[in-house]
């Protein structure tokens, strides 16, 4: 896996506790990928928001999502891809939420769909066959295969001591 790095590292003292320290990268990156669910926000043609949960792949320094083309998610990304992806727990005390922004782009290589194919099994126990336009559920459905690298991350370090970092990556 190529290695990502952020460009800048920023904590916002006005939303951490004294003495709050930013996570290691590596940290964020360790939740982005054990996280199995996730919450993409999209934006309307005509700009009202839409939110829903979906399982997302942390590989290769991005976010992977699949999606029906009707969906009202692929309908989104198809005339706005920026989007947001965001993850963590429900706990007030504890653990780590993660806000990725990025832009959405289709993924159509082969060998990247295969390779994304087997990470969904392997993750999810979700079996895709791989055809031209992305993923087939074995039911007949073509799911749309999209990457979200991320441009900036928030990380929300939960519990004494809160934390707020934005680290950016272009």
């Amino acid at each position: 896996m190529p290695e990502l790095e952020p460009i800048s590292t920023e904590l916002n003292p006005d939303f951490s506790s004294p003495g709050a320290t930013t996570p290691a990268w590596s940290a964020v990156g360790d939740v982005l990928a054990a996280s199995e669910m996730f919450w993409l926000s999209t934006t309307r043609k005509d700009g009202r928001p839409h939110v829903t949960p979906l399982p997302a792949i942390w590989h290769d320094g991005s976010l992977h999502l699949c999606t029906g083309a009707k969906e009202q998610k692929a309908v989104n990304l198809a005339t706005e891809p920026r989007c947001i992806l965001s993850t963590g727990t429900n706990e007030m005390n504890s653990g780590l939420d993660v806000v990725v922004e990025g832009t959405a782009v289709r993924i159509t290589d082969q060998a990247a769909l295969h390779q994304l194919a087997k990470l969904w099994k392997s993750k999810l126990d979700w079996d895709f066959t791989v055809v031209e336009a992305g993923f087939d559920d074995g039911a007949g459905h073509t799911a749309l295969v999209y990457a979200i690298a991320p441009a900036k991350v928030l990380a929300f370090g939960k519990g004494e001591p809160f934390s707020q970092t934005r680290y950016r990556f272009s």
